[in-house]
């Protein structure tokens, strides 16, 4: 079963359904309490009868604790899985280029070329590459094939997928679980 969709047995679905939940009961709470503030205000004399008021309210609050607690401490795990998708994300990306720097010293590139091999990378075209480095486009194109031949590839395409094949290769983010709170 993936991750999004949605089942019984799935964390992500019932997170969803247990915020809408306590959303629905915040918003409950606050029109009971702004009903019962204006009644108080326009209609003093009148109560509801047959229902203890006090009652009612007392369960409110109760739910309503209940539901801004859950929400508290769902808000604290999102806040932390986003600092540590953001930290994992800053690793993964110091290891790519880590990764990147390995491969050229061991291709020899020279400096241009690497400069070159990362705007091909990056996905700029030849015109592109050329017009960032202030030089020719046959220029840029006699280093790439430079660097596709050091590289032992036959192109753009494949040394794009050899990267790709690195990164899914290696797990360059471990992964720790996000604590239970």
């Amino acid at each position: 079963m993936s991750s999004t969709s949605p089942g019984p047995a799935n964390p992500v679905f019932n997170r969803r359904v247990m915020l809408w939940i306590l959303l629905f009961v915040q918003i409950s709470g606050t029109l009971f309490f702004l009903s019962d503030a204006l009644g108080d205000q326009f209609f003093a004399s009148q109560h509801f009868p047959g229902l203890d008021h006090d009652v009612t309210e007392f369960f409110v609050v109760v739910a309503m604790s209940i539901s801004v607690a859950f929400t508290a401490t769902e808000i604290k795990r999102v806040l932390y899985r986003q600092r540590r998708m953001e930290e994992q994300l800053r690793i993964a990306s110091g290891a790519f280029a880590q990764m990147l720097d390995q491969y050229f010293i061991e291709w020899t590139l020279t400096p241009a070329e690497r400069e070159v091999a990362l705007f091909l990378i990056k996905g700029l075209s030849f015109s592109d590459i050329a017009q960032l480095r202030q030089t020719r486009e046959g220029t840029i194109k006699a280093q790439c094939n430079a660097i596709y031949r050091k590289a032992s590839v036959s192109g753009r395409p494949q040394l794009l997928s050899f990267f790709i094949e690195e990164l899914l290769a290696d797990e360059l983010m471990p992964s720790t679980p996000v604590p239970q709170s």
